[in-house]
């Protein structure tokens, strides 16, 4: 099998399930199966029938999941369903022309899923620094053919310069921000201020932002919001509360501050909307 990061991969559909492994997909989504707690073990039964990645299609895109190493790429694989909440909640405010941005897109399970929302005279701007996660992501949007999504490989940060990511673990989806590299894991990536990534990609506007950072939402969020003009700021936001332990400053009561209401919560997000 190929590495992740090969400059010449298979070219997508030659690594669809077999049928055996269609067959647990299909069971899986169908059934209980699909939550957390199975598809773990779903996972490694997939590996044993064929090892390596899949090619599946999930919320009208194209993605080669490597479903071994990634809890969200195991997600996106075994649950039609997967973070479907806050996938209408963004869609609620997105249309065609519309611009949605996705800070730490993983492989693309929001970007790409809502490339369609905005149509092809829309953006969605794409935003992921691991160099094995974006070269995953940028398979996937080849794949999938979506010109209107823009891809940034970096971390969006608090300044314009370098930061240290690293992956705990084996789940590749949660790589986080240290601010040293006592492991020796530590990939060093470049860091750009939310608002330069906006500039830099000349959009006027922004419909949506989901953002999943691993604890570093605050330091992303907080300085673009004192920073931006208003005619830049989301009129919806999905942001991971899972590490807000993390946080420095309370980003939510930033914006609530700012004039956004919280509109619901799902386990792992919160989904707040402007005016």
């Amino acid at each position: 099998m190929k590495p992740d990061n090969d400059p010449s991969p298979a070219p997508f559909g030659r690594l669809a399930p077999n049928a055996a492994q269609a067959a647990i997909i299909g069971l899986a989504q169908r059934t209980g199966l699909k939550r957390g707690a199975f598809r773990p073990w779903l996972s490694r039964l997939l590996d044993l029938l064929r090892s390596g990645p899949l090619d599946v299609n999930y919320q009208g895109a194209s993605f080669r999941l490597y479903h071994q190493g990634s809890a969200t790429e195991r997600g996106a694989l075994l649950n039609p369903d997967y973070n479907i909440e806050e996938l209408k909640f963004l869609r609620a405010h997105l249309s065609h022309g519309g611009v949605f941005v996705d800070v730490g897109a993983n492989v693309g399970t929001y970007a790409l899923a809502l490339a369609r929302d905005v149509g092809t005279k829309g953006k969605v701007i794409a935003i992921e620094p691991h160099p094995v996660t974006h070269a995953r992501l940028a398979f996937n949007h080849a794949a999938s053919g979506f010109a209107q999504v823009r891809l940034v490989q970096a971390a969006a940060g608090a300044d314009d310069g370098e930061l240290l990511i690293e992956t705990d673990g084996d789940n590749l989806g949660a790589s986080h921000i240290v601010s040293g590299d006592a492991s020796g894991r530590a990939i060093r990536v470049p860091s750009l201020r939310l608002l330069r990534i906006l500039q830099e990609a000349a959009v006027s506007h922004v419909d949506a932002i989901k953002i999943d950072v691993e604890g570093y939402e605050d330091r992303v969020l907080t300085g673009f919001f004192r920073d931006a003009p208003a005619t830049l700021w989301p009129r919806a936001v999905v942001i991971e509360h899972l590490s807000k332990d993390e946080w420095l400053d309370d980003c939510i009561a930033d914006m609530v501050a700012r004039g956004y209401v919280i509109a619901g919560k799902t386990r792992s997000n919160t989904l707040l909307k402007h005016g």
